[in-house]
């Protein structure tokens, strides 16, 4: 029986260390997919219909498929660990009308941080654009989401691109990128499909905040978004596509997508996203023999109890 473990990482490529009732200290490494002992570490967020957040589950409450095949659950955690993220803030001319909305959704994420947590500042704009390095220093983040202004033309995959690389220089084992756009792109060099590519690759989850404004069709409420619980047109354009590369990339990292219309509700999306990283699980199971290196295995976890909903990566690379 384990009486405590600490992590030295979250996802695919982290060491989680374990000790014993003994004292003794056992490292696990999820990296490799070479010794029996390693671990797939999957961060899992839990909540119920309105967003809010669950808390108090343990492992016989989980069940995870790896390529369709039951895993045994070695481990569940649940701490509210230091945290790096990165805040992509769409400042470009699409979002004119919007901007003040998008800064009091990052100000309140802002709010929900803890004192050991990094954040990271770009805005979207002609070209991605690095308003603050990783830091602590909440108020002047705050003074610079303030002082942002609205024009150009919208870059916003080759933003969310630059913000996934620059993730690997935060400090701490939980990483998450959050994106508050309305979801246009007019002017990146890098696909969509590359962008996915790179998101399903990185140790990251994506949580997305999307500001419909009446344009995108999008259901106004903090509650996350789920397709069947609003019925979509077939068809509304090119433009109405983008906002779809937002919730994608919340649903393959394990993130959360939020649609809002309003400041009220742009607000509750950050602080129920804050709420979400700071109440995480991590569960943590032997990768099956199959787990060749290179070969994308697809990850199912579900509850097993009653009026919940799940959110975690949909798969993964070994290496």
């Amino acid at each position: 029986m384990l009486s405590k473990w600490t992590y030295c990482g979250i996802g695919l490529a982290s060491i989680l260390t374990f000790t014993n009732l003994q004292g003794q200290v056992t490292a696990f490494t999820a990296a490799k997919f070479q010794a029996s002992a390693e671990l797939v570490l999957v961060p899992v967020t839990v909540t119920d219909h309105y967003g809010k957040t669950i808390t108090g589950l343990g492992a016989p409450d989980f069940m995870v498929l790896d390529d369709r095949a039951p895993q045994h659950i070695e481990s569940v955690h649940n701490e509210d660990a230091p945290c790096s993220a990165g805040i992509v803030l769409d400042t470009s001319g699409s979002m004119r009308n919007a901007l003040g909305t998008a800064k009091d959704a990052a100000q309140a994420f802002l709010e929900t941080s803890n004192p050991q947590d990094e954040y990271l500042l770009l805005t979207v704009s002609t070209q991605p654009d690095t308003l603050s390095g990783f830091t602590n220093n909440i108020a002047a983040l705050e003074q610079s989401v303030d002082a942002a202004r609205s024009g150009g033309m919208t870059a916003l995959i080759d933003t969310v691109y630059l913000g996934l690389g620059r993730m690997r220089q935060g400090n701490q084992p939980r990483r998450a990128l959050l994106i508050i756009s309305d979801g246009i792109d007019n002017h990146s060099r890098y696909s969509k499909r590359k962008l996915l590519r790179e998101a399903v690759e990185a140790d990251v989850q994506i949580y997305t905040i999307i500001l419909d404004d009446g344009l995108t069709g999008g259901a106004a409420t903090s509650i996350p978004f789920r397709p069947s619980m609003i019925k979509k047109p077939i068809d509304k354009g090119q433009e109405n596509q983008w906002p779809k590369l937002l919730e994608e990339l919340a649903e393959k990292t394990g993130g959360l997508h939020f649609h809002a219309r309003s400041g009220a509700e742009a607000k509750q999306a950050a602080m129920k996203i804050g709420e979400a990283l700071r109440n995480q699980y991590v569960i943590g199971y032997h990768p099956p023999e199959s787990a060749a290196v290179g070969k994308w295995h697809r990850i199912d976890v579900k509850a097993r109890v009653q009026d919940v909903h799940i959110y975690a990566r949909d798969g993964y690379y070994a290496r």
